[in-house]
């Protein structure tokens, strides 16, 4: 405890310096946490997306696509499901439940999702959590729709409010199906997955919508007005995906074989889980590299401790000196200057973490309006002090080298004049 104690002291008066080197390991560290922070919360956000879902079914494709547009709202499907295999596969013994999903529109940049009322009871994410209703009730007439968290919250959407869909994605969207407003009768709880960047609207709506427009355009000389459009067909042609729940999990690889094997139309059936260990593994890369671009700036910013006190010796060889004829041993001095290494290396940790949680505090709500990720504010969990704990192990082995030169150091070496 002495010798930390001088070593405290002794980077005290050389306080310019000791602020310099800390902020260089302070933004080293909380750059190295951020990045672990929001590779993890992202992934825990994915994965926590949908539960309870035995098998996802879309046309033939890639796996990753289909999760990616299905669950996430991501990309594009290739092709589209037929509402007749639709029948199909809901008929089926092994099937217990069977949400359809319909994609395609948007309002203000956010996805408009076609469905049915199983939706809201039998959709799942985390641990089997259902999707609950904050205010309202589920859509029942052809131009209701029931708003996730999110979009009500930064539209500023309110149950009664009116609002028009627009035709394909886009925020600032020219086709807009304007003729047929929809109104808000529900807005659901906060979920944390891209249901709360969702509208829902039913299947029949989408339909009723798109009765005067043909490959993304309105029909020209055709208007359908939306009271005309409740007296027409709206069954579903089409839709995007489907959802399916099992009636026992020893035939969902059964059920898999049968679907992708399906003679009517060409389908696939993928079990969420499988497609998503694909999906870390395609962004494993991504993620290990940019962890270990942090790692090279925690580097650096030990470098920076190291020339700090490799600097300082210099100056202070005759203090070294002063204290070598007072009675320290060489040991004396080399666990001094460690103990210096030592000082710096939890002061930058220290820092880094303060640091990290000001800026998330600061940049979260920006963060959840730009990108919908929720980075949590905490303690740092248990890969995060493993970081932590290498950092300053490394900040001790870099303090090895200017405490090694200064153990070497004679007693005749600090007290000759060097010209």
């Amino acid at each position: 405890m002495l010798v930390l104690h001088l070593a405290w002291r002794s980077l005290l008066n050389r306080r310019f310096s000791l602020a310099i080197t800390l902020l260089s390991i302070a933004l080293s560290v909380a750059l190295l946490l951020g990045v672990e922070r929001v590779r993890s919360q992202t992934k825990a956000s994915f994965t926590n997306s949908l539960s309870g879902t035995d098998l996802i079914v879309g046309a033939r494709g890639g796996q990753v696509q289909l999760l990616l547009y299905a669950v996430f709202r991501l990309g594009s499907p290739s092709n589209n499901i037929d509402w007749r295999s639709v029948e199909d596969l809901a008929a089926l013994p092994q099937v217990d439940w069977l949400v359809p999903i319909s994609l395609g529109d948007s309002h203000r940049g956010y996805r408009v999702l076609g469905t049915t009322p199983a939706y809201f009871r039998h959709y799942a994410y985390g641990q089997k959590k259902r999707l609950e209703l904050a205010q309202g009730r589920p859509f029942q007439d052809l131009y209701e729709v029931v708003l996730g968290a999110e979009v009500a919250a930064k539209l500023g959407y309110r149950l009664g409010d009116e609002l028009v869909i627009s035709h394909g994605m886009g925020r600032h969207s020219f086709s807009k199906h304007e003729d047929k407003p929809f109104r808000v009768v529900g807005i659901l709880t906060p979920s944390g997955t891209p249901v709360d960047r969702s509208l829902h609207v039913s299947l029949e709506s989408i339909e009723a919508i798109h009765l005067d427009w043909a490959g993304g355009a309105r029909l020209p000389g055709l208007r359908i007005s939306a009271e005309q459009a409740r007296k027409l067909d709206l069954r579903p042609k089409q839709v995007t995906a489907l959802l399916l729940g099992l009636k026992s999990k020893t035939a969902i690889f059964q059920l898999q074989r049968q679907i992708n094997d399906y003679p009517q139309e060409p389908l696939m059936a993928v079990l969420p889980g499988v497609a998503l260990s694909e999906l870390w593994g395609l962004i494993g890369v991504a993620e290990n590299a940019l962890l270990l671009v942090s790692a090279c700036v925690v580097l650096v910013g030990l470098f920076g401790l190291v020339t700090a006190l490799l600097a300082s010796l210099n100056e202070r060889r005759r203090e070294m000196a002063i204290l070598r004829s007072l009675g320290a041993r060489p040991w004396h001095i080399f666990s001094l200057i460690l103990g210096e290494a030592l000082c710096m290396g939890l002061l930058g940790i220290g820092l880094g973490v303060l640091l990290l949680q000001l800026l998330l505090v600061g940049l979260q709500p920006w963060l959840i309006g730009q990108f919908g990720l929720h980075i949590g504010i905490g303690s740092p969990g248990p890969r995060e002090l493993t970081l932590l704990a290498s950092v300053l192990l490394a900040s001790l082995v870099a303090g090895l080298i200017p405490a090694l030169r200064a153990y070497w150091s004679t007693l005749s070496d600090g007290l000759s004049l060097r010209v």
